[in-house]
């Protein structure tokens, strides 16, 4: 890897062409920006209308061969090895032609100086590199060399003048593995191959006038060379992986900036702000100004009223005006004071090419030995509960901390290409859809609060943070799926147990027959969901009126959102049943819910705990035996919730462990929400598809320098959320009301000017 490269990632194509390292035996990571791997569909797309020419020797063949492969993979090498290879993909109007030209000769010169001429087509790509067969046929000879330096000064005008309308790419030559070569190749050595690809470097940069070399040169082949062409067939032409990474990067070069993939960050260049991204720069830099002169004013004030030192007896005054309390403007210039410093960071660091990005590359150990080593600190610091009630706030936060950190190691590691780990997480998110279910119904059926406060107040907590970003990231709401999921949800659970007739737990202690009533509700609900997951037409019309098209719609249409929805479609039902059970069995009392007590009597504890274990158990191996993604989707939503149960009565059924949790993994857990959606932009980069990279080439250090500053920000979030929680959401029914036509006319401008934005785009 070369090492000499700037920090930044504002030139990617050239770390693309010249530079990466193995992730693995057959994944080339650049140096640090992401390579998509493209399909035939999106190569036609790119390549429509284009005309390809690959000139060379066999090497350059073989790249050709691995090129057209990306276009139609049924292609098959069966063309004259040293003659003119057409290619043709009709549907798409793409021509790719390889020519044979072994050396760099009078012939080459000849056949590019046509394309210069104002009468012949140019290509509007040219691969070319040849040098091998000069070696060859002259035996190695130093005169070999210096006829090859004049032949490609010569040539390199010619080169400079196509790469004004077409990109021209010089492929140096890559490195041979000298004891597998045959006699009639032994002159072929590597000195000589670096002895032609440092003058071909040398004329073709010194020929340009401009301060970059306008052909470029294709140098990241030699690296990957190094790595695998010991595993060449005859010592000269690169193992076909090799040849198909080198396909793949020149994909990458020519058609990222036309295709604008999501996990394909080289040579894209930096999406210019749209209008509602302006407008939010100037309202966080209006808000930190406000901030920074009421500051001031409130210096100044304090200072004009603080004590002074009485000279003549050397005592301090007492002051005469206490110093103000902080207003609540000034509190609320202070928020969106930081939050637009943090917003800023986001945008830096997502947005703008001012840092790179890496593709993630799965292993067993990367993914493993970071669980291990948060089990072992969250054991560490264990405490004793302050109460010992089934799913108490302690436990549940520990719960939310330790699937959060799970969840974040797997997005990191890529474990999702991994089927057994991907269906566990899947566990783990049907969990938090759980304890939405069971919490909210817990506080409305005890509780009995449907007010508008409370109802403003959790929307506000879970919807704050995302609204803001798909502001500042120029993002759909539905793009982070999970905040609409529970707040979706959260609005079912309300609308299930507010409407007539109210049941709540103080009515139906009166009266045994509300039980049942609340049972008829939450069957309807049932119903409801079944309906909807099996009738997508259904479901995608409630979704797609206007404006509610606006939140749910991802690429056109709400199909992800359905998706999304149905693959735990029936968690948070079983939520708020598992909770209104747990709830009448305590308030019969009959479960013990004492410090070291067991929940049930002995037997039955001891009997339900085996239970447990072996349905946990018995899960997790279907999980891990599972062969097909799809398929296992199919069943998730009606199997999760036997290994979220079977992990709560293991949790809870022994005293001594209910007792007790994680004081570790609870402070995650307070700020999971808000660590869930930051990893998009400020831990992950591309919108989760790769890695940010703020210290390249220390790829450990780089995880341990961006994990720590984005838990601060995400813990910084938190306590902003919570501080304009307070401001923007009052008590008061009647400020609440004014605020609420406030929030209304604020997302009527942003639906107004997010359909200018899209006029302009069409």
């Amino acid at each position: 890897m070369n090492t000499d490269l700037p920090c930044c990632g504002d030139d990617t194509c050239e770390y693309l062409l010249s530079s990466g390292r193995f992730l693995g035996e057959k994944v080339w990571q650049p140096h640090s920006c992401m390579m998509h791997k493209y399909k035939n569909s999106e190569a036609k797309s790119c390549l429509i209308d284009k005309h390809i020419v690959f000139l060379g020797d066999s090497r350059i063949r073989q790249l050709f061969y691995s090129f057209i492969k990306i276009i139609n993979p049924q292609i098959k090498e069966e063309g004259n090895k040293h003659g003119n290879i057409p290619f043709e993909d009709k549907s798409a109007s793409i021509k790719v032609d390889f020519l044979w030209y072994p050396e760099v000769n009078g012939s080459m010169r000849q056949r590019i100086k046509s394309w210069t001429e104002g009468s012949v087509a140019k290509p509007h790509i040219i691969v070319a590199g040849a040098a091998t067969w000069s070696i060859k046929i002259h035996n190695g000879s130093n005169e070999a060399l210096t006829q090859y330096k004049i032949n490609i000064t010569s040539i390199a005008p010619l080169l400079e003048k196509l790469a004004k309308s077409s990109d021209v790419y010089w492929i140096l030559q890559d490195p041979v593995y000298e004891d597998m070569l045959s006699e009639s190749r032994k002159m072929i050595t590597n000195e000589k191959i670096d002895a032609y690809n440092e003058a071909a470097v040398r004329i073709l940069n010194s020929s340009s006038r401009n301060s970059k070399a306008k052909v470029k040169v294709f140098s990241v082949s030699k690296l990957i060379a190094q790595e695998t062409i010991m595993k060449s067939s005859d010592g000269l032409h690169l193992p076909e992986s090799s040849r198909d990474m080198n396909a793949m990067i020149l994909m990458n070069v020519y058609c990222n900036k036309i295709m604008k993939p999501i996990d394909g960050s080289c040579c894209q260049p930096q999406p210019p702000l749209t209008l509602i991204q302006k407008l939010a720069f100037c309202f966080f830099t209006l808000s930190i100004i406000g901030y920074f002169v009421i500051s001031l004013i409130h210096r100044n004030n304090y200072r004009k009223n603080k004590s002074c030192t009485d000279l003549e007896i050397g005592e301090e005054k007492k002051p005469t005006i206490n110093t103000p309390s902080v207003s609540t403007l000034e509190m609320l210039l202070h928020c969106f004071c930081k939050l637009g410093l943090i917003m800023t960071y986001f945008y830096l660091c997502d947005r703008a090419n001012l840092f790179m990005k890496e593709n993630k590359f799965y292993t067993h150990s990367s993914f493993f030995i970071p669980i291990v080593y948060i089990l072992v600190l969250g054991v560490f610091y264990t405490e004793n509960t302050k109460e010992t009630k089934v799913l108490n706030r302690e436990q549940t936060d520990e719960w939310k901390g330790w699937m959060q950190l799970v969840i974040l190691i797997y997005h990191i590691s890529g474990a999702s290409t991994f089927l057994p780990v991907y269906m566990h997480i899947r566990v783990l998110v049907a969990a938090y859809l759980f304890q939405t279910g069971y919490g909210h119904f817990s506080y409305f059926w005890i509780k009995g609060d449907f007010g508008v406060y409370r109802v403003c107040q959790v929307l506000f907590r879970l919807n704050f943070l995302v609204v803001v970003l798909c502001i500042v990231m120029d993002r759909p709401y539905q793009f982070y799926y999970f905040v609409p999921l529970v707040t979706v949800w959260f609005m079912i659970i309300y609308a299930t147990l507010a409407m007539w007739p109210q049941i709540v737990q103080k009515k139906a202690n009166g009266n045994c027959l509300w039980h049942f009533g609340l049972l008829l509700k939450l069957i309807c609900l049932l119903a409801c969901i079944y309906f909807l997951s099996y009738s997508q037409g259904a479901f995608e019309k409630v979704f797609s009126f206007w404006p509610l098209s606006k939140c749910f719609e991802l690429n056109g249409n709400v199909y992800e959102w359905w998706f999304r929805w149905k693959l735990d479609r029936y968690v948070v039902f079983h939520g708020m049943l598992f909770a209104f059970i747990y709830l009448a069995l305590q308030k019969h009392q009959m479960i013990s819910e004492g410090k070291g007590d067991p929940l049930f009597s002995s037997r039955v504890s001891n009997v339900l705990l085996f239970i447990s274990i072996v349905s946990f158990l018995t899960y997790s191996i279907w999980a891990s035996s599972c062969k097909n993604k799809a398929e296992c989707n199919e069943l998730h939503p009606s199997v999760s919730v036997v290994q979220i149960l079977a992990f709560i009565l293991i949790r809870n059924i022994p005293g001594y462990v209910r007792s007790v949790y994680s004081s570790f993994f609870a402070w995650f857990g307070k700020i999971s929400l808000e660590l869930f959606i930051c990893q998009y932009h400020i831990w992950l980069a591309a919108d989760t598809k790769g890695i940010l990279v703020l210290i390249p080439g220390y790829p450990m250090f780089n995880v341990i320098v961006s994990t720590f500053i984005f838990v601060c920000v995400a813990h910084e979030i938190s306590q902003i959320t919570n501080d304009l929680a307070q401001i923007v959401v009052p008590k008061d029914n009647s400020t609440l009301l004014k605020r609420l036509l406030c929030i209304a006319g604020f997302f009527s401008g942003l639906l107004f000017f997010s359909a200018m934005q899209e006029q302009s785009r069409h």
